[in-house]
């Protein structure tokens, strides 16, 4: 069994007493087998075992009172006490930036990212992302990944695809979500407006992803190398002349999640993402460039509208959907007149 101690209830001499962390307590019954960080962490699940081992070898760990500085040693009855310290301060600065919260809880929270938001800091973009947007958020809320106060990123959208994106607010709830991502147990679904329509009109994208040889800042399908990527897609409506379509609506979902999945499967089909600064080789015809003046969309035509997902915690299966925001739906809007 394990049971959180309290900070009012640390020794002094105890690691983490004087941060403000806490002490938990995990009691392994005779007869306990495998290494011990395996065995702490199914006793801990709130903790993964990198954070297990890195708090054993900073000798934050004792059995019995005698300290524990070897992860990979083999689990012994007795009972075992971790010092968590505080998490330590999150690197990006809180920002209060306005989130459209689709749920929230004290393991996860889904939220429906905007265009134009980056998820995390990078080079280029010191700020105004949704990680420093959910620390504002989440504030205290936020037991610490690694055991640091930040939100756990599991999954990313471009800066410029709007829709659905989850994040941990715990070690447990981060650990889960990147198992099921992982295992691509996950409910991805995208809604993409493309040039053209592609031939078939629905099927299924299984190729290899890595950094295009020509472009380091493109992604590209490989004849070897990269990882694999497959796209399941579906056209829902077309656009224009019957027969010669100009446009469709698509409706891709994911079985991998690799860099620029979608954007690069769409071009690689000949119906790259409608105003796609990097992958949309080609002109559109006139009228479509006209509704894409007209709409005001700036970005790819590519929206996340579904997220589904077992939660990491409870077990409870979630599923969370989102309309195209106003660009895109105007766009759609003015393709229908075609």
């Amino acid at each position: 069994m394990a049971a959180p101690g309290t900070p009012d209830g640390f020794d002094e001499d105890e690691p983490g007493a004087a941060s403000g962390g806490e002490i938990l307590e995990a009691v392994l019954a005779a007869g306990a087998a495998g290494r011990l960080d395996r065995a702490l962490a199914d006793a801990l699940p709130q903790l993964s075992r990198a954070r297990l081992r890195a708090l054993m070898e900073a000798g934050a760990v004792t059995r019995d009172g005698a300290a524990v500085t070897d992860p990979s040693g083999r689990a012994a009855s007795g009972t075992y006490r971790v010092a968590v310290p505080a998490p330590a301060a999150a690197l990006p600065e809180p920002q209060d930036i306005p989130l459209e919260i689709l749920f929230e809880d004290a393991d996860v929270i889904v939220v429906d990212k905007p265009a134009g938001m980056a998820v995390h800091p990078g080079p280029g973009v010191p700020d105004g992302t949704l990680v420093n947007a959910l620390l504002h958020h989440c504030g205290a809320s936020l037991s610490g990944i690694g055991g640091v106060a930040r939100p756990g990123i599991v999954h990313r959208l471009d800066k410029d695809t709007s829709g659905v994106m989850v994040a941990a607010k715990t070690d447990a709830a981060h650990r889960g979500l990147a198992g099921l991502f992982a295992a691509h147990d996950i409910e991805r679904s995208y809604i993409a407006l493309v040039r053209g329509a592609p031939r078939p009109p629905a099927g299924e994208i299984r190729t290899r992803i890595g950094r295009s040889a020509h472009d380091r800042m493109k992604m590209a399908v490989l004849k070897t190398g990269g990882r694999e990527a497959v796209t399941h897609y579906r056209t829902e409506r077309t656009f224009g002349p019957p027969g010669a379509p100009l446009a469709a609506r698509l409706v891709c979902r994911l079985e991998t999640g690799r860099t620029h999945q979608i954007r690069v499967h769409m071009a690689s089909l000949g119906s790259p993402c409608l105003g796609d600064p990097v992958y949309g080789s080609g002109a559109p015809a006139v009228s479509v460039r006209e509704a894409l003046r007209e709409s005001g969309l700036a970005r790819q035509a590519l929206h996340a509208a579904v997220l589904g997902f077992v939660h990491p915690v409870t077990g409870a299966r979630l599923r969370f959907e989102s309309a195209p925001p106003p660009d895109m739906a105007a766009l759609e809007a003015r393709l229908s007149d075609l």
